[in-house]
C-alpha cells in the first residue's frame, strides 16, 4: 500500500506537536522540519483539526497543538481518517469479465484482508510510541541542509 504524502505529513505534524506539547508550535516551523510547502502543511493541519487531532488557536501568538494526550492517539486512526479508501476491490467486481470470477473473488477477499491487516496492525501503535525521547526525533524528522563546497 502506497502513503500519501498528505498522509505522511499529518503524522508528522502530531509527532511535532507531541514533541513541543510545553508550547503552541506554528505551520510554519513545522514546514521547516517536514521540508514541505507551507500551503501544503496548512491543508493537513486544517484537516485534522476538523478531525479532532490538534486545536488551532488564531492570532499573534496562536498556533497549534495536540487535542488529545499522544497516548490517546492511534496512528491507525490517523491514517484511516487522511487516507482516502483505496478501492482494491472494485478492479475485480463481477463485471470484470476478463477474470474468472472464482479467482477475482478469492483475490477480492485475499486484498481486503491485507487492507485490514495493515490498519489493525498500525492500531498498536500509539503517538506517544513514536514520539519516545523527542530529541533525536527532532534530530531525524528535521531537514538536512545542502553542504556547502
Amino acid at each position: 500500500m502506497r502513503v500519501t504524502k498528505r498522509t505522511y505529513i499529518a503524522i508528522r505534524v502530531l509527532m511535532y506537536c507531541a514533541s513541543n506539547s510545553d508550547r503552541l508550535v506554528t505551520k510554519s516551523e513545522i514546514a521547516k522540519q517536514c521540508n514541505s510547502s507551507e500551503n501544503h502543511v496548512a491543508q493537513v493541519v486544517n484537516q485534522l483539526g476538523q478531525l479532532g487531532f490538534i486545536e488551532t488557536h488564531r492570532g499573534r501568538n496562536g498556533g497549534l497543538e495536540l487535542a488529545r494526550a499522544p497516548a490517546d492517539i492511534r496512528i491507525g486512526e490517523v491514517f484511516r481518517a487522511v487516507e482516502a479508501p483505496v478501492p482494491m476491490s472494485d478492479s475485480f467486481s463481477a463485471a470484470d469479465t476478463s477474470f474468472p470470477l472464482v479467482a477475482a473473488r478469492q483475490l477480492r477477499i485475499a486484498l481486503d484482508d491485507a487492507y485490514t491487516a495493515f490498519f489493525e496492525q498500525l492500531d498498536g501503535v500509539m503517538l506517544d510510541m513514536l514520539v519516545g525521547d523527542s530529541r533525536p526525533l527532532m534530530d531525524m524528522i528535521a531537514p538536512t541542509s545542502p553542504s556547502r563546497a
